[in-house]
């Protein structure tokens, strides 16, 4: 049976990260094209409104359409912004996700600072410093097995998460919108009982996307909720907690803690490097700041291309796809 060939554009820097040697894990027949951000360069725009695939991570009232596209595939697990009302009514809006061992690597390496500091260690030992020499009662260490870790949301990251935090020795709980039953779950609550949850944890890491329901939903109750010596890890998004009421917590030294990955303003194409957040969290000894960084591995890269080749496969043999987001309305 002969392929049809579909015409495949990958719109913008981001999906030009997924881009790398993408024909080997597709049909031949298939055209590919690379799209700038701006869709300005001769022709762009209308390879962009005759395209059968998009993969890109926008779209929005300033961007032309996507006429006749059959699949708008986000090249990863957040499409809070791309506007479906700007899609086709045959269009599938489908994402990927592939990230989450990668973050929850991420996760355990943040909280294992805390437990075993080998940075200090190995800084005192070469100012021969013997602070962490075992049989000093000064010199104890806790350990991550017997902490309490509670994930805010229990999709792909977390789930991945409560698995390797398990086989650590953790307890795990879970609040999430609807109840939870897992095996590896101790306890859960739903999201009415956000505050019970967020005082029974020593680390809490907020897993959710960014929706109506989930903005600022970690607000300042909530972290005055938490244990005075507690951790607050986000890898999610970061309007999901509400950036004053964070910093307000951190700088009064109100919980322990925090490892922030996911934030508040990105560099854009005209500002490339620029301040996660209107306030200064840089200036504070007790937040270790990454820079959206948790799943982006090698891994994460090819378990994303493969989740995209399969759904251009899918798409072009009239199977149906997968991590649908939004199906056609048609």
């Amino acid at each position: 049976m002969s392929i049809p060939s579909l015409k495949i554009v990958f719109h913008g820097q981001n999906a030009a990260n997924f881009r790398h040697d993408f024909e080997t894990l597709i049909d031949p027949a298939h055209q590919l094209l690379d799209l700038s951000d701006a869709l300005d360069q001769a022709g762009e725009r209308e390879h962009y409104e005759s395209a059968d695939v998009v993969i890109g991570i926008q779209l929005n009232d300033s961007m032309p359409r996507p006429l006749k596209a059959r699949l708008f595939h986000a090249p990863a697990a957040g499409t809070d912004a791309v506007n479906i009302a700007f899609l086709p009514p045959a269009c599938t809006l489908a994402n990927c996700f592939g990230h989450e061992n990668a973050i929850a690597e991420y996760v355990i390496a943040a909280l294992l600072m805390r437990h075993v500091p080998l940075a200090r260690a190995d800084q005192d030992l070469r100012e021969q410093r013997w602070t962490y020499w075992a049989g000093r009662p000064s010199a104890l260490r806790t350990e991550l097995g017997t902490q309490t870790l509670g994930l805010l949301g229990f999709g792909h990251i977390a789930q991945t998460l409560a698995q390797r935090a398990k086989a650590m020795g953790m307890q795990v709980l879970v609040a999430n919108r609807s109840p939870i039953s897992h095996p590896v779950v101790d306890r859960s609550w739903t999201l009415d009982a956000l505050q019970d949850f967020m005082g029974s944890c020593d680390a809490v890491v907020v897993c959710l996307p960014l929706t109506d329901n989930t903005q600022g939903l970690v607000d300042a109750p909530a972290i005055a909720a938490m244990r005075p010596d507690a951790m607050l890890l986000n890898v999610g998004r970061g309007a999901v907690i509400d950036e004053k009421a964070l910093y307000q917590a951190l700088k009064n030294h109100q919980i322990g803690g925090a490892v922030i990955d996911t934030w508040y303003q990105y560099p854009t194409p005209t500002q490339p490097e620029c301040a996660p957040s209107q306030f200064d969290f840089a200036s504070l000894d007790n937040v270790l700041m990454t820079p959206h960084m948790s799943g982006w591995t090698t891994g994460t890269v090819r378990r994303r291309q493969e989740t995209l080749a399969d759904n251009i496969r899918r798409l072009s043999q009239g199977e149906a796809l997968i991590n649908v987001v939004r199906g056609p309305l048609t």
